[in-house]
């Protein structure tokens, strides 16, 4: 069983224009689009779905899901960042 403070990447299911799809992140990204989704009243599946539509095709899925949920908390629409480990 996988702890809550666990680090590692975790694989999640979605469904993107009626496919289903796994993709791995971090469960901090995880927690940062689940918020995403809920500020703007979607679903997750509905928010990653309008991600992937947006990307450029030589970008991953993962890495633009990732890159929106940065892009969200540096617009500081995100949730109060957390103390954690500093630089290096």
């Amino acid at each position: 069983m996988t702890r809550p403070d666990d680090p590692r990447p975790r694989k999640g299911s979605l469904t993107l224009s009626g496919h289903r799809t796994s993709v791995t992140l971090e469960p901090e990204f995880w927690e940062v689009l689940r918020e995403m989704a809920r500020a703007r009243g979607a679903s997750l599946n509905a928010l990653a779905a309008g991600i992937d539509a947006a990307r450029p095709p030589e970008q991953g899925l993962a890495s633009a899901l990732r890159v929106a949920a940065l892009r969200w908390v540096r617009q500081g629409a995100g949730p109060e960042p957390r103390p954690g480990p500093g630089p290096g």
